[in-house]
């Protein structure tokens, strides 16, 4: 195995990594700008571990994870409460943010995240069912906000295909029409469910970190490792795609076999995020804007928008835990009342709007 320094063709630098007559070319700036995103995300969970009614030092949390734990009462609450929590937080971040880049480069816009065209909408649509009509909880709402997520995506597209294709503008158009039925189907259930499992709908609506145990940490962690290795293989492909179908087709690009696997691919990540954590607004619109600001050249940055998108939440959670006079905020509502104002920021600053 060879490693050497090189330049990219649009002369940004690269590591190229040669073992016989496989190569492989890793970007510097993205992949250090990545790095530090994760290590900053893994040094504040383990701050948000420290925090709660059994306040535990730095040290001490290290050491209970690695298995050096002196044992106790403090390494239940850290192993069975805290560990399970801050992972369903990393990892729904991740997801959320992995697939908000996935949609925004396949329309082609600031704004095509799961959350503002819909899919998160279904999703929570699957769940609410199985909560007020079924009566299920734990990983049978996860599951049906996965099954929620899918046939709201196979809706929205299958509306969206005109000529054998779908257009960027039409996807985000329908998906906004088909979020807005679900949205007052969602109202619809909660009105019409017995009180007991309206509120227990309502709260799972807030989206929250709180009471996550390791049954909905492993789904959405599992599921996260296992799909953001292949939609990264799909990076490049989608790149080009953004340049224009016509474009992508005369560089040998599948143009609808990426855009259909891409968007599968998303639809399941936004889906396990949902099922595990419930609704968690603008972290998959935030993440990938903001990857794209530091990496610079408008790159297609998905494992970058992954770290971030686990950074934001995190941090969110963070803050609502700090919040002031003992005020618990949800983490959905956190995200929902900083990513409004951002929200408004990008359509000041979005020109094609």
């Amino acid at each position: 195995m060879r490693l050497s320094r090189r330049t990219n063709v649009d002369g940004r630098p690269a590591i190229a990594i040669a073992a016989g007559s496989l190569s492989l070319s890793i970007e510097t700036r993205p992949t250090l700008i990545t790095l530090a995103l994760l290590l900053l995300a893994a040094a504040l969970a383990v701050v948000a571990m420290t925090i709660g009614r059994i306040p535990l030092a730095t040290g001490d949390v290290l050491a209970i994870i690695f298995g050096q734990g002196p044992g106790g009462s403090a390494e239940q609450v850290v192993l069975n409460v805290r560990l399970p929590r801050m992972l369903t937080g990393l990892f729904v971040g991740a997801a959320l943010g992995a697939s908000g880049a996935v949609f925004q480069s396949i329309s082609r816009n600031a704004l095509g995240s799961p959350d503002i065209i819909g899919f998160t909408t279904g999703s929570a649509t699957g769940a609410l069912a199985q909560i007020v009509v079924f009566g299920g909880s734990g990983l049978l709402v996860a599951a049906s906000a996965m099954g929620g997520g899918v046939i709201t995506a196979l809706v929205v597209y299958t509306l969206s295909v005109k000529g054998g294709s779908t257009s960027s503008y039409r996807l985000v158009l329908i998906g906004i029409g088909v979020g807005a039925v679900l949205t007052a189907l969602n109202g619809l259930m909660l009105v019409k469910g017995n009180l007991d499992d309206a509120i227990a709908a309502n709260l799972w609506m807030a989206g929250s970190l709180n009471a996550r145990t390791w049954i909905h940490a492993w789904p959405v962690t599992i599921g996260t490792l296992t799909i953001l290795p292949i939609l990264a293989l799909l990076a490049r492909p989608l790149a080009l795609m953004e340049m224009g179908d016509d474009v992508a087709r005369q560089l040998g690009v599948n143009v609808e076999l990426v855009r259909v696997s891409a968007m599968i691919l998303a639809v399941l990540l936004a889906s396990l995020a949902t099922g595990s954590a419930g609704p968690v607004a603008f972290v998959a619109l935030a993440a990938p804007q903001l990857v794209r600001r530091l990496v610079g050249h408008g790159q297609l940055a998905i494992i970058g928008s992954a770290a971030m998108g686990a950074l934001l939440l995190v941090l969110a959670d963070l803050v609502s835990q700090l919040a002031p006079l003992g005020i618990v905020v949800p983490i959905g509502r956190m995200t929902g009342l900083v990513g409004g104002l951002y929200l408004v920021w990008l359509l000041t600053r979005t020109k094609s709007l």
